[in-house]
């Protein structure tokens, strides 16, 4: 029986670190530091073998922390098992305390809602025809509905598979290439790692102490810059090579349109919106032309422009209101005394049965003071006047009437048609979207209540387009369930075994050795981010984050590295690492759902371009870094 290469690779992997444990270690001057490196070694080997990686990081955690216990007092192996059962009552508690892992199963229930409700059909429908005059139109549409997908659920595994069985076919059929193809969904389907809401991030930031709010905005536009450069990648491929990515026919991009809009065209009316407009307030109409119809497109053609005057009366009321500066009354006012001694501290008030002095004269009580709070009341409010628009301000509205006046001056019938298919799919998804990391954004919502908002969000999606059924709801909460308890119990084996590395010392011999390196910022970041693409072909990246982040992230302060910065460059990593050949599990989800002649290889070779996109994005994002640090910066400080 020949084994499979990949089986071939992990057992290499697996020859590869016993090696290294037994030629490395100095099994003659052997300290409880070096015994912590080994434990970190099994670990990796054990994960390889197949065992669950939560409670194998339990197990291998509790019989280290024991050990560390026993050797600090050989001769009290009870008062070593009760201090290991102490620590692994507190490191359970801490991770059930731990608010950030709230959001995770919220987000994983929206997630789930909008995969098994079917919203993703229509959405790529929309978008192929929407994008049908660009080249490469198919796999622009298939890069965009994986990109909001990906945000809506975080999941690579659904979005690799369900677009590999909705896109690939289609692509296959309009003549793409199968390299293209694989490379479009697989790179696509990678995105939610990194655009937020990200499962990584939640797990990043709860494993680093770092805020999941700021990570978010961070992370906003590495990945949608991530996907821009994919939608460049495939459009020039598009024009070089038209036989990998072939237009679009103009029969296929034909939109049969309703009655009503049938009649309104052979009345003279090109553009859909004079023609809605004049036929609107007509007491006799063509009764091919419904009042229904009417309504119905009325109201779509008008919502763009009611959004857009919408939102930039909240701006100019938002760039306009003046700052309110609060007046204190002297009184009140902490750095002003009103009374003091001769030598310059407060006096004591006069004792009331002190002696009045001799020969002063008796003074009738003057009236009392009005009190503050009365004048101030009597007082009419003042009128702040309102500030001047910044230019900024008349820039954007500049820009948003010229695109405004582009959108109505080129909406034929045939594109109110395909405007009415992304207002069925594309617009919901995405305010959604926009609801749930818009809150976060600025402060309105905690992402454990955004999250919240975004689970109701999904399933009232998921009712409006009527696929809110039962077995949609018992199959989502499931899966939910389980996705969330191995994310718990994943937190709750990585802190008994950060908790056994840090007993043993092998936090400090690392940090030695690190240091003993003399590596300068540039060429510590290199060598991190080089350990985790490496450790990124045989683990998943949940392995990575909670296993090896906790000794990386100690060593950033010695260095000046930002831990936002590192998070968002480990996020771009493990997005490359789960594309880089031999063990992609992007490749994988998608061989799995493939027709039988699309080989893994064709699928590897595919992902090679993306992959070269993907470390081309790190590196900007290195040269550049305030693509990730800026808004939150705007944003938080």
């Amino acid at each position: 029986m020949k084994l499979p290469k990949a089986i071939w690779f992990g057992f290499a992997c697996i020859g590869i670190v016993i090696a290294m444990i037994a030629f490395l270690t100095p099994w003659g001057t052997l300290t409880t530091g070096h015994i912590g490196l080994i434990m970190l070694a099994l670990i990796v080997v054990m994960i390889m073998l197949g065992f669950p990686t939560a409670f194998t990081l339990m197990g291998m955690g509790v019989i280290f922390t024991f050990f560390a216990y026993f050797m600090q007092a050989p001769d009290f192996a009870g008062r070593a098992i009760g201090q290991t059962l102490n620590l692994m009552v507190q490191r359970t508690y801490a991770t059930m305390t731990n608010d950030a892992l709230i959001s995770i199963p919220l987000f994983v229930f929206m997630g789930y809602l909008v995969e098994r409700a079917n919203l993703i059909e229509k959405l790529f429908q929309s978008l192929h025809l929407a994008l049908a005059r660009l080249p490469g139109s198919l796999a622009i549409a298939t890069l965009a509905t994986c990109a909001i997908f990906a945000t809506a659920t975080g999941i690579v595994g659904a979005v690799v598979t369900l677009m590999g069985l909705l896109a690939m076919p289609t692509m296959l059929k309009a003549g793409y290439s199968v390299r293209l193809t694989a490379g479009v969904i697989t790179a696509g389907g990678c995105l939610g790692i990194l655009i937020p809401p990200s499962v990584l991030l939640i797990v990043y930031g709860a494993t680093t102490g770092t805020s999941v709010v700021q990570l978010y905005a961070g992370a906003l536009f590495p990945g949608i810059g991530l996907a821009l450069l994919y939608a460049i990648y495939v459009m020039i491929v598009a024009k070089i090579w038209p036989e990998m990515a072939p237009p679009l026919p103009e029969k296929d991009r034909i939109i049969p349109l309703p009655a009503g809009s049938k009649s309104l065209q052979a009345q003279g009316f090109k553009l859909a919106a004079p023609g809605l407009l004049s036929n609107f307030f007509k007491s006799k109409r063509d009764p091919a032309v419904s009042r229904q119809y009417m309504n119905r497109n009325v109201v779509l053609v008008m919502l763009p422009l009611l959004v857009t005057v919408l939102l930039t009366l909240i701006i100019y009321r938002v760039v306009t209101t003046p700052e309110v500066v609060y007046d204190i009354p002297a009184e009140l006012s902490l750095s002003n005394n009103t009374t003091t001694d001769s030598g310059g501290g407060l006096a004591e008030p006069p004792s009331e049965s002190a002696p009045e002095p001799l020969g002063s004269a008796k003074l009738a009580p003057a009236a009392p003071a009005a009190p503050a709070a009365d004048a101030v009341a009597k007082e009419p409010p003042k009128q702040l006047d309102r500030l001047s628009a910044p230019t900024g301000f008349w820039i954007y509205v500049a820009v948003a009437a010229l695109m405004m006046a582009i959108f109505y001056v080129t909406l034929t019938w045939a594109r109110l048609e395909v405007f009415r298919l992304l207002a069925q799919s594309f617009f919901p998804l995405v305010i959604l979207i926009a609801a749930v990391l818009g809150s976060i954004g600025f402060g309105l919502a905690t992402p454990s209540e955004a999250a919240a908002m975004g689970a109701l969000g999904g399933a009232l999606l998921a009712l409006a387009y009527r696929r809110l059924t039962f077995p949609v709801i018992k199959e989502s909460v499931f899966l939910t369930a389980k996705t969330s308890a191995m994310v718990c119990w994943l937190f709750v084996g990585s802190s008994i075994f950060s908790a056994a590395f840090a007993l043993l010392g092998g936090q400090q011999v690392i940090e030695k050795w690190v240091l003993s390196l003399g590596l300068t910022p540039v060429e510590f970041m290199l060598l991190a981010q080089i350990i985790i693409f490496l450790l990124g072909w045989p683990l998943e990246w949940t392995e990575i984050i909670v296993i090896f982040m906790p000794i990386f992230v100690p060593l950033l302060a010695q260095f000046g590295i930002d831990p936002l910065f590192f998070g968002l460059l480990v996020a771009l990593n493990l997005q490359t690492a789960f594309l880089s050949p031999p063990v992609a599990m992007a490749a994988f989800y998608l061989k799995g759902v493939s027709p039988p002649h699309v080989t893994l290889n064709q699928i590897f070779i595919g992902m090679l371009p993306f992959m070269g996109i993907q470390i081309l994005a790190i590196f900007l994002l290195y040269m550049f870094p305030a693509i990730g640090l800026w808004l939150p910066s705007v944003l938080y400080k």
